[in-house]
């Protein structure tokens, strides 16, 4: 009913810039909380950010200062700027909302993931 798509990953070197997008599409009403996180094949899939209403944020001790998670709500889009990117940040980065939509004409929650957008940054 909810469909979430990421956009904005490539490659960059190090000390570059990225922005990714997280649109999410359907009958969605609300959304109540967006988060990004990011796997490799070394590691299971660790939070890096995520905001919830009154737009409070919570970072990754290994990203905070140097990313920015906000959101869109009259779009149901989130974002997340990288600066200053560096290696270990080279990963599948994956958007999860959690919200509400419509279907039938009744409220319903949600809480779906995005495919994925590569991220690579190089030494």
């Amino acid at each position: 009913q909810v469909q979430l798509v990421e956009s904005g990953g490539g490659l960059v070197q190090t000390g570059g810039s990225l922005k990714l997008s997280c649109a999410a599409s359907g009958s969605v009403l609300s959304i109540n909380r967006m988060a990004w996180y990011r796997q490799t094949p070394e590691k299971q899939r660790e939070l890096v950010a995520s905001i919830i209403s009154g737009a409070r944020t919570n970072y990754a001790d290994s990203v905070q200062g140097r990313f920015t998670i906000s959101r869109d709500s009259a779009n149901n889009t989130g974002y997340l700027q990288m600066n200053s990117l560096k290696p270990d940040d080279t990963a599948v980065y994956y958007c999860n909302a959690e919200g509400i939509y419509s279907n039938r004409g009744a409220y319903r929650r949600f809480d779906d993931w995005g495919q994925g957008t590569q991220v690579i940054v190089s030494s």
